[in-house]
């Protein structure tokens, strides 16, 4: 298929591109990018005259609920989700049930989402056996069925052992392992510690959770060279000592959710169920910090942690509800409201979605490497464009996730995405939303 976008901003934040022009597409690539020969004949052309032609979103930690929870999410409903939010890949975290962690497992989940022809899917294997901690899975089997890393999702690895010598067997082959730091005991809690988590006599999760996880982790990449990836920091602790880890040259990265970029633990106002997360939301300097962070580059990419729970399982008191928010259709516009309301501007709020998540997953992706999360001519023709001016307010019934729990309920949000275009298709327009 041909495509034509014509008169509108193409911003790449990877190559500091800015400004009017168009983009021609042509067999699952971009062929040009500004001057659009004559002879270009496009199946279809897209006035984006007012919009921004951006890289397709690279979300970081998307749960997509099959197998094994299709009834609080299906892969139809929630890669159509992304789509909408105008995200072309994403990371699957292993804790599906059953947990990915056999080859067949992770090729089945590449298949089916290949067969949809919408967002790309890149899986996490399991690091240990059903995430159980005490087996390491065979990581070259499941790298060559498509997995770009290793995790053990929310379930904290209570052995240190084994932890040290997954990292060892990663660093050997160069693989990455993906960690949320959270210390086994201290993280049983339902909100963060605090004055609010004591008034509201729910049991808390104190920073120490986080930040012992960080000081193990750290010295196990110390003594094994593995690369490391941090998902979800959630303080100014965390944030703080992951500033010291990539002064000394550790290879860490890491991301944070939109939820702790925005919200904090007063948000649970009278113990709304909406408010109930993994991690969970903390004091406002721990957001402040957060904040900071991304916009000075000690966090690498900001992750929606979509995670669509049915209506059974949030309906509940807060401490027995379960954890989770849908969050693909609302992460561009709220990092758009985060880069005006920092003030690091759009191209900023651009490049945590983009060029810093794709590199994250660096080689792991393979033959995309080259071009993922950024508009080049030869890469692969992953676009979102969206209207920077077109507010809208989030209303759970009108979003595609079969998740409908969301805790920016009611909140207008800056930017509508008009189309997504990934792998060259046409794979969502919405020109007609107000």
């Amino acid at each position: 298929m041909k495509i034509l976008i014509k008169n509108g901003r193409v911003i790449d934040p990877a190559s500091n591109f800015d400004q009017i022009a168009d983009v021609a597409i042509a067999a699952g690539r971009i062929i040009a990018i500004g001057k659009v020969a004559g002879e270009f004949n496009p199946n279809k052309t897209i006035n984006a005259t007012g919009c921004i032609v951006a890289p397709g979103l690279v979300d970081l930690a998307a749960r997509l609920r099959e197998p094994g929870h299709e009834h609080e999410g299906m892969l139809e409903s929630e890669m159509a989700a992304a789509v909408a939010g105008g995200v072309t890949s994403l990371v699957c975290p292993p804790d599906t049930d059953p947990v990915l962690d056999e080859p067949g497992l992770v090729e089945m989940l590449k298949f089916r989402a290949e067969k949809l022809h919408q967002a790309r899917v890149f899986p996490l294997g399991a690091l240990t056996r059903g995430l159980q901690g005490e087996i390491l899975t065979e990581m070259a089997e499941l790298t060559e069925a498509g997995c770009v890393g290793f995790s053990q999702a929310e379930v904290p690895l209570a052995n240190t052992q084994v932890l040290q010598r997954a990292m060892q067997y990663a660093s050997t082959y160069n693989y990455t392992v993906w960690l949320r730091p959270q210390e086994l005991w201290l993280g049983k809690g339902v909100a963060a510690s605090g004055a609010l988590a004591t008034r509201l006599g729910l049991s808390g999760v104190p920073v120490a959770a986080e930040t012992i996880a960080l000081h193990t982790i750290f010295e196990l990449v110390r003594a094994t060279g593995a690369r490391v990836h941090l998902c979800r920091i959630s303080s100014a602790k965390g944030v703080a000592l992951v500033r010291q880890a990539k002064d000394e040259g550790l290879p860490v990265t890491c991301d944070i959710s939109i939820n702790s970029l925005h919200l904090t633990d007063a948000d649970i106002g009278y113990f709304d169920s909406r408010m109930r997360l993994n991690p969970p939301l903390r004091q406002q300097r721990d957001r402040d910090a957060l904040r900071e962070g991304l916009a000075d580059g000690t966090i690498d990419a900001l992750a929606s942690d979509h995670t669509p729970v049915d209506e059974d399982a949030k309906t509940l008191p807060f401490a027995e509800a379960e954890p989770g928010a849908t969050g693909l259709e609302l992460l561009l516009s709220l990092a758009l409201k985060w880069g005006q309301e920092s003030g690091c501007g759009l191209t900023r709020a651009l490049a945590v979605l983009t060029s810093e998540p794709a590199r994250v997953l660096g080689t792991a992706l393979g033959t995309l490497q080259a071009s993922a999360g950024q508009l080049v001519e030869g890469g692969v023709a992953d676009v979102c464009v969206f209207d920077p001016q077109a507010a809208w307010t989030v209303q759970p019934d009108a979003l595609r996730s079969q998740g409908k729990h969301t805790p920016f309920s009611g909140y207008e949000l800056p930017g509508r995405v008009r189309c997504t275009i990934a792998g060259g298709q046409l794979a969502y327009e919405g020109w007609d939303k107000a």
